[in-house]
C-alpha cells in the first residue's frame, strides 16, 4: 500500500511515489511530482504504473517540493510534471501550479508533461491557449500508433480521428510536442500497414519530436496473456528494424527530429527528418545486414536491446 508523505520542509527530500519516468530529452529538467500513477492505466502494453493508484498531489505538497528544490539549485529553466499523465489536472489546476511556479521559480522557461489524447479532449481551445500563456509546453503525448486496428487493440480509449484532431487543437494552441511511437504494435501480421499508416498520422501533423521504441511483453502485462494464447503474434527483431525502416522511408522530409534513442531499440537513431532520412536508414539497412540470422528472427529479449551499434 502507498503511503502519504508527510508535507515537506526545506532540507528533507522531494516527494515522488513509485518509480518516476521522464522522456530523455528532459534530462537537465526538475521533476516535480503532481499525481501519482496514471488516471488511465489499461494500456495493454503497459506495467509502469500497475501499482501505483491514480492520486493528485495536494497544492501544499507541490509547494514545499518547489521550495526544496529552489533551496537546492541555484537556477532551474525547465520542470517536467510528474508522473504518467499530469495533463489529466483541470486547467484551473494546473494554472495554479505554474503560477506556484513562477512564484517560486521564476526563471522557469518551460513547464512540461506527459499527456493523453483523452487529457487534451477535457480542455477548451481557451484553456490550451491560456496554459501555453503559463509556460506550459511541449507535452509528450503517447500515440503508439496510426493503424486504426493497433490503437484499439492497445486500449488506448480513442480512435486516429480523435488522436488527430486533438494534437491539431495543440498545435492551434501554440503548443509544441512530441509523439510517442511503439513499433510492432500491429502485430507480426500487420507490421507493414502499422508503419504506412502510422507514417501518415505524423505526417498530418506537426510534432517538434518523433520518440520511437518498439513494443515487448513485459511480464504480468495484459500483452502477455494475450501473446500465450495466440491473440499477438510478436515483431522479430528483423520486423521491428525492417518496420521503423519503412516508417522512416514514408514520413515527409521537413524539420522534425527522430528521437530512436529508446533503450528498447536495438539500433540507435537520432537526426532531423529535413536532412538525416537516408542516414538513419542507411543504419537500419547495414543492421540488417551485420547482425546474425539467428538474433535478427527471433524476439527480442530485455537486455539485448541497445547493445548494436552501426
Amino acid at each position: 500500500m502507498n503511503k502519504k508523505a508527510k508535507i515537506l520542509k526545506v532540507g528533507d527530500s522531494m516527494k515522488y511515489t513509485g518509480t518516476t519516468y521522464r522522456p530523455p530529452f528532459e534530462v537537465n529538467s526538475l521533476l516535480l511530482q503532481v499525481t501519482a500513477g496514471c488516471s488511465h492505466n489499461k494500456c495493454t502494453f503497459c506495467t509502469m504504473y500497475k501499482d501505483v493508484p491514480f492520486e493528485v498531489e495536494s497544492m501544499e505538497q507541490i509547494e514545499a517540493d518547489l521550495r526544496e528544490a529552489r533551496g537546492r539549485r541555484k537556477r532551474i529553466k525547465k520542470v517536467f510534471l510528474e508522473n504518467g499523465d499530469p495533463f489529466v489536472l483541470s486547467a484551473d489546476k494546473l494554472k495554479q501550479i505554474a503560477e506556484k511556479i513562477e512564484e517560486i521559480i521564476p526563471e522557469v522557461e518551460n513547464i512540461s508533461m506527459f499527456a493523453t489524447i483523452k487529457n487534451i479532449i477535457d480542455k477548451t481551445d481557451d484553456e490550451l491557449k491560456e496554459l501555453r500563456k503559463l509556460k506550459i509546453n511541449n507535452l509528450n503525448v503517447g500515440i503508439e500508433s496510426g493503424l486504426e486496428e493497433a490503437v484499439e487493440f492497445m486500449n488506448k480509449g480513442y480512435t486516429v480521428e480523435v488522436a488527430k484532431r486533438e494534437l491539431k487543437r495543440l498545435e492551434n494552441a501554440g503548443m509544441d510536442y512530441s509523439i510517442n511511437i511503439i513499433t510492432g504494435c500491429g502485430g507480426s501480421d500487420k507490421s507493414r500497414e502499422n508503419a504506412k499508416k502510422t507514417a501518415e498520422l505524423v505526417n498530418e501533423l506537426n510534432p517538434k519530436i518523433v520518440f520511437v521504441g518498439s513494443i515487448h511483453t513485459d511480464e504480468g502485462s495484459k500483452l502477455e496473456k494475450l501473446k500465450a494464447t495466440g491473440k499477438f503474434n510478436e515483431n522479430t527483431l528483423r520486423e521491428n528494424i525492417e518496420e521503423e525502416k519503412l516508417f522512416i522511408e514514408k514520413l515527409d522530409e521537413r524539420d522534425i527530429e527522430f528521437f530512436g534513442l529508446h533503450p528498447s531499440n536495438a539500433v540507435r537513431l537520432h537526426g532531423n527528418l529535413s536532412k538525416d532520412k537516408e542516414t538513419m536508414i542507411e543504419k537500419l539497412d547495414n543492421a540488417l545486414k551485420e547482425i546474425p540470422d539467428e538474433i535478427l528472427d527471433k524476439v527480442s529479449k530485455r537486455g539485448f536491446e541497445g547493445t548494436v551499434e552501426f
